[in-house]
């Protein structure tokens, strides 16, 4: 089987990261997502896109938000360097799409879906020490002890961004976004709808086989 090359669809809180994770292990593949590739490219000269910036990271130190055109060079340059891959956050809107399907070939497109309120339970129910990082869930990953973590002993606490206000509107917002981006890959046929509401093992179950069908 060739390295495929598979774009993965999914709201926050669908299980891209965890299937992503997989994919890579199963496939011998690399998981491509724009906020890796932008960390990975701080320096890359783009001043021949005529910009404010010449390098990205200048958009970075900013605070400001990374133009398209910026985003588009980057990806390009992280999936020519890869032997297949699974990319994940990004296209997020229509014209990246288009510029997407027009530097690659993809295998399979995956749009992990989930119901909207199912979504907002996984996100307002995730946990993270203070100390170590470690990330724990109320209901799929609980630690031993309610608000401490199992690795050192911190303290739990929950993101601003995961509150139910910031989630649904993270949710509403990905919708607005990315619904263009669902139905172009569905209109090219290539799209396989996931239902991302089973455990993981059955989603990773569909995923699998989705792409060893189309690589």
């Amino acid at each position: 089987m060739s390295s495929p090359n598979v774009l993965l669809l999914g709201a926050p809180g669908a299980g891209k990261g965890t299937q992503s994770r997989r994919l890579t292990e199963e496939f011998g593949i690399e998981h491509v997502t724009t906020g890796d590739a932008l960390r990975g490219n701080k320096e890359m000269d783009i001043s021949h896109l005529d910009l404010e910036y010449d390098t990205p990271g200048e958009y970075m130190d900013a605070g400001e938000l990374v133009p398209d055109p910026v985003v588009n060079e980057i990806v390009k340059k992280a999936l020519n360097d890869a032997d297949g891959y699974v990319l994940d956050g990004y296209p997020r809107n229509e014209s990246q799409t288009e510029y997407l399907d027009s530097i690659t070939d993809l295998d399979v497109v995956l749009y992990l879906d989930v119901a909207d309120d199912e979504l907002v339970g996984r996100l307002t129910g995730r946990r993270v020490c203070e100390d170590c990082g470690a990330t724990y869930h109320v209901d799929f990953d609980p630690p031993a002890e309610a608000g401490v973590c199992d690795d050192c002993g911190g303290d739990l606490y929950q993101r601003e961004d995961d509150t139910e206000e910031t989630a649904r509107e993270r949710i509403n917002v990905y919708e607005e976004n990315t619904q263009p981006v669902v139905d172009y890959f569905r209109e090219k046929g290539v799209l396989v709808e996931i239902d991302g509401e089973q455990t993981p093992d059955e989603v990773w179950d569909d995923v699998r086989d989705a792409v060893a069908e189309r690589a």
